[in-house]
């Protein structure tokens, strides 16, 4: 077969969120082959010409947040909610055969609605498509429900063992990291495939020097202050306290941390709290909060947004203390923009990427002093920072550059299509997709929380 039409499913493909990032590298992947892609979702930033929207899908419409709240942290499920599950699967299940027909898609890559149960009915509804169409599937799981806490009392175990994910001939899956891979087999006797995630370390970014300058100045940023960004959406597992404990145990004035990613996926209080300890503990914290879009993707419905990739470059320094991660977006990003960084010791870091060899500050559960003499050299010597930079580019250009996310689909493809299915090879990236977009530093909003500005911060 020489080109396909790919359907993307997921509750949402929009912002900046790690599914949504690795969704599109993977579309760039295929475009570069001539192959096609749409797109199936509850909130969409992709073109009007490839979509097709459905709000219920979305894994905060409000009957599916009322479900998740009648189902997650209880033992018993009320007939009442069945019914709505039900309900709300029908609905979707027709979309998803509409969505097929109107498309002509030949291969579905469903990412995580069929790992983490946030929509249930979604995922029955999906398992149920997949069952009835035998479409040639690839799951990419990016976090199982037994890898959070809150799904460990539920009253949906049934739909669990049914849809989450579901075993069936026609599905090819791909996990991020090796203990999910041992955990699948074990627990459902699914065997997978790793698929890290990637980018594209054969075209560096481009970065515009002006911009660069109208950005910093956007952000009340003088041009000798020391940005320290923390890339991440502000959840609680993101252990972004350690970066507000890292600026203050560096004691410069001049070092202001920059949170890029908004707060609301997992609710605000963490957000509000990271507040109040910024503040007890006079570290300047700023946050960006106009919603950045995938800068991976740059159709006609990015026209207003801002991207990550217009923030990276005024790095001084990365702050990636996280608790846990299936993988680690942010970690690759700030390598391949060269930016020295700072890394918690997360188990998927420990077993997958620290033995690759990376340079980098670390810390481990706790930022210890030795660890904050380290980021203080680091950021006092532009010799050291060009040497850590260039080795981490050139180890994650081995391991984790396309070729990698080629080999891997090629695997899975042949599997689906067996001989039909001409290999995936690199190539020159399709128009639509090429490049960055360019928006204006000027317009990206700001709020400051820290040093001098407490008063009446609760109300931004």
């Amino acid at each position: 077969m020489k080109h396909l039409n790919v359907g993307f499913v997921s509750t949402r493909f929009a912002g900046t969120d790690g599914v949504t990032l690795e969704s599109s590298k993977w579309a760039e992947v295929f475009q570069q082959n001539g192959h096609h892609c749409y797109w199936f979702a509850g909130d969409l930033d992709r073109g009007n010409g490839s979509r097709y929207l459905v709000k219920e899908a979305h894994f905060q419409d409000p009957t599916n947040d009322w479900i998740n709240r009648e189902v997650i942290g209880r033992r018993e499920r009320k007939p009442s909610v069945t019914r709505a599950i039900h309900d709300q699967r029908a609905l979707l299940k027709e979309h998803l055969h509409t969505f097929i027909r109107q498309f002509d898609i030949h291969l579905l890559i469903v990412q995580n609605a069929l790992t983490i149960p946030m929509h249930v009915p979604l995922g029955l509804a999906l398992t149920e498509t997949l069952a009835e169409t035998q479409i040639p599937t690839i799951c990419h799981h990016h976090d199982f429900y037994w890898e959070r806490v809150r799904y460990s009392v539920n009253a949906i175990n049934d739909y669990l063992r049914m849809a989450f994910p579901p075993h069936l001939p026609n599905i090819q899956h791909a996990v991020i990291n090796s203990e999910a891979r041992e955990q699948l087999a074990l627990r459902t006797g699914i065997a997978s495939i790793i698929v890290p995630n990637v980018l594209d370390f054969k075209t560096p970014p481009q970065i515009d020097e002006e911009g660069t300058r109208r950005f910093r100045a956007s952000i009340d940023l003088a041009p000798d202050d020391i940005m320290i960004l923390q890339p991440t959406r502000i959840v609680r597992r993101k252990g972004i306290e350690h970066a507000i404990e890292l600026v203050k145990a560096l004691n410069e004035p001049r070092c202001k941390l920059v949170i890029s990613h908004e707060a609301g996926d997992e609710g605000f209080d963490y957000a509000e709290w990271l507040k109040d300890y910024a503040c007890e503990n006079m570290v300047d914290l700023r946050l960006v909060t106009t919603r950045l879009s995938d800068p991976w993707y740059a159709g006609e419905s990015r026209a207003a947004a801002h991207t990550l990739w217009d923030i990276y470059p005024h790095a001084d320094f990365i702050t990636y203390p996280s608790l846990y991660e299936g993988f680690g977006n942010a970690f690759l990003e700030a390598i391949y923009f060269r930016k020295p960084l700072l890394v918690n010791r997360y188990a998927t870091f420990v077993r997958d990427i620290e033995p690759l060899g990376f340079d980098l500050a670390v810390m481990d559960g706790y930022l210890s002093k030795q660890t904050v003499q380290v980021v203080r050299e680091i950021l006092a010597s532009p010799e050291r920072r060009a040497q850590m930079v260039e080795t981490n580019y050139s180890i994650a250009s081995q391991h984790y550059a396309y070729s990698r996310l080629r080999e891997c689909l090629n695997l899975m493809l042949a599997s689906l299509f067996g001989e039909t299915m001409e290999p995936l090879v690199a190539g020159r990236r399709e128009p639509e997709i090429d490049g960055f977009l360019t928006i204006d530093p000027l317009q990206v909003v700001f709020k400051r929380f820290g040093t001098g500005n407490c008063a009446g911060r609760l109300g931004h």
